[in-house]
């Protein structure tokens, strides 16, 4: 008796109207314009070209950047957005305060009104000494300036910018860099070839983009690739990516959370 209920049910039940030509278009539409929207406006991708984050982030790493959680609250956003201040040690991608056509990452180490200096490559936070297990330990790479900031002696071989050192001294106290309000200290965490804020100053916070959320794929690159941006040293990338995905592919990296 169920057996035959169960047919009767499944003989009677209604046809799925199929959708017509207009709706497939407005559905399609739709979709194509909420990841427009989330590409454009909440995440977008990175590659990292240098070593200046190793070893937690490697040349030929590949970032999803969350753009919205390091912004201004808006009115607009409302409770919607995960809006939150930047913190200590938070990881960010920025427009280079001196160099406009290049997005750059650092670790963030000072904050608006933190006094900042470094002792033979250590650095003190508020007369604190800060225990940074994610840096790259010395390999003897770094100048006296650089190990030493801000008070330690340039030399020539150091690349500071030119106009660093005068708005530097208008922010020391005590030895200390203090930190001004609406802008950020970073630097990299390979310390000995991060070229960061000891040589070229402070990061504006209009200029943040983000926070880099997880490595989506990790590729074996040569630094000199990013050196050469012929189209045909690009083509021969390409094919060298296509040849060699599966053996090049860092694959351990894949969905690593970056901390």
């Amino acid at each position: 008796m169920q057996q035959e209920v169960l047919t009767e049910t499944q003989n009677h039940k209604p046809q799925k109207r199929q959708e017509t030509l207009s709706e497939s278009i407005s559905g399609f539409t739709a979709v194509f314009v909420t990841g427009l929207f989330i590409v454009t406006f909440i995440f977008k991708n990175f590659e990292i070209p240098s070593g200046s984050m190793e070893n937690t982030l490697l040349i030929g790493d590949h970032v999803l950047v969350d753009r919205i959680s390091p912004l201004s609250a808006t009115g607009y956003t409302g409770p919607l957005v995960p809006y939150r201040h930047v913190r200590h040690d938070d990881i960010i991608v920025f427009v280079s305060p001196v160099d406009p056509g290049r997005y750059l990452v650092k670790r963030i180490i000072g904050l608006p009104g933190d006094r900042l200096h470094m002792r033979d490559g250590v650095v003190y936070r508020n007369g604190e000494k800060l225990d940074e297990s994610y840096i790259i330990p010395g390999r003897g790479l770094a100048s006296v300036y650089a190990d030493n900031f801000p008070t330690g002696p340039r030399g020539f071989r150091d690349p500071v910018y030119p106009e660093w050192p005068a708005v530097m001294s208008m922010h020391m106290k005590d030895g200390d860099l203090v930190v001004p309000e609406g802008h950020y200290f970073g630097m990299g965490d390979n310390r000995e070839i991060s070229l960061d804020s000891r040589y070229w100053g402070f990061i504006p916070e209009r200029n943040i983009l983000g926070r880099p959320l997880f490595i989506y794929w990790s590729f074996v690159t040569p630094r000199k690739v990013y050196d050469r941006t012929s189209w045909r040293d690009r083509a021969s990338f390409m094919l060298h990516i296509l040849l060699h995905f599966g053996g090049d592919t860092r694959w351990s990296r894949m969905f690593r959370r970056v901390r």
